[in-house]
Order: C-alpha cells, then structure tokens, then sequence
C-alpha cells in the first residue's frame, strides 16, 4: 500500500510540474495540442516507454495506476472546465487576436510566447506572405493561426454567450452592459440563460444567432 500511495504522490507532482512547464513554455510549443492534452500525452506515453523498458523492478500495477491517474485527471479537468468559464479559461486559455483590424496586437503577440518573425512564419504558412492583407488573425489554443483576409472581411463577430456563460470582454468591447444583453436575447433569469449554448452578434444588422438545448434536428 505505501508503495501505491508513492506511485500517486509522485504522479500528482509530476502533472503539476508538467502544467507549470507547459504554461511557460506557451502555445507555440505545444503545436495542435492544448496546454492538458500535451501534458498529459507526454505524461502518460512517458510512463508506457518506461512500462516497454522495466527490467522486473517495479510491480506492473505501479504503471497502471499511473497512466489511470493521468487519465482521471484529465476526466476531472474535463468536469471542473464544465463547471465555470474563469476556470476553463484558466486551464485551456484563451485565443489571442494577435492581429486586429489590419495592426499587430504586439500585446497579445508577447503573450503568445511568438514573435513578429513567428506571426510571418505561421501567416506564410496559411498561404498570406503580406501581412497587410491580414484584416484579423487569432492565435488558437492548439497553437493555430486563424486568419480573415481584408478581402472577405464583412465584420467580425462577437460571441456574447458561451455555454450558458456571459463572455464580459466581448460585452465590453461592445460596450453594453447584461441588461441590454438580456432584452436582445428574450430571456430574464439566469436560468434562462444557461440554456443557451451560444449567442453571436452581428453588429452590422443587430441580429442575433442563438444555439440553445432545447433545440432537436
């Protein structure tokens, strides 16, 4: 029993450190992968290479208890990202606009971990070698650049409700405020907005796009 009890304090502190790195390192490391699929995905293939390689000193079972630590983890993750969207944007993160209306957000790029030779790489890659042409870029969770040319931009979106969450920064940006929020929407209890998967505004037409529950096809 001590034995177990050893296995799981030394896995625990191994998710921890690899979280940490992970997080430091940013999402330029960590390619299609978020920050908990990459930790993970190296915790757990570690521990089958060590498994693969063991020449009879340790029980079988320590592995297996490791790799089923790991994956529990990542079924409590799973369930606490469910439960808040400050605590989903703690763990996931969140996308970066690192290029907005034409200019580069050298804010957001500095938090991408990336540089500007970076952004020209990765816009390169997606087929724009001038970045002018680049009217808004996001820098994913998985590491991906996302881009709408100047040529197809008509306006950009604004996702206002996230799984039954209220996006504020998007509020703000908009500057409106909830009230105005629940009268566009229909709706007048907290209850009622937890139904909705997500609401997209367009500001162009002020028209809404709403996803809900209840909705069956």
């Amino acid at each position: 029993m001590p034995g177990i009890v050893k296995i799981l304090v030394f896995s625990a502190s191994a998710a921890t450190y690899l979280f940490v790195m992970s997080k430091l390192l940013g999402k330029k490391q960590i390619a299609q992968l978020d920050v908990i699929d990459y930790m993970l995905g190296i915790a757990v293939s570690s521990i089958a290479a060590e498994w693969a390689i063991d020449s009879g000193n340790a029980p079988f079972y320590h592995y297996l208890t490791a790799m089923t630590f790991f994956f529990v983890v990542n079924l409590v993750i799973i369930y606490l990202e469910r439960k808040g969207r400050r605590l989903k944007k703690f763990i996931k993160g969140v996308p970066l606009m690192v290029i907005y209306e034409g200019k580069v957000n050298y804010k957001a790029l500095k938090k991408s971990k990336m540089d500007i030779n970076d952004l020209m790489s990765k816009a390169r890659s997606k087929g724009y070698f001038d970045l002018g042409k680049i009217e808004y870029a996001v820098f994913e969770n998985s590491g991906a650049l996302s881009v709408m040319s100047k040529s197809e931009h008509a306006a950009l979106p604004f996702y206002l409700v996230d799984d039954g969450q209220i996006i504020h920064s998007s509020l703000r940006t908009l500057g409106r405020d909830k009230v105005w929020l629940f009268e566009k929407l229909g709706i007048h209890t907290r209850r009622e907005l937890k139904n909705i998967i997500l609401a997209i505004y367009d500001r162009n037409t002020d028209k809404f796009n709403i996803s809900t529950k209840n909705e069956q096809y």
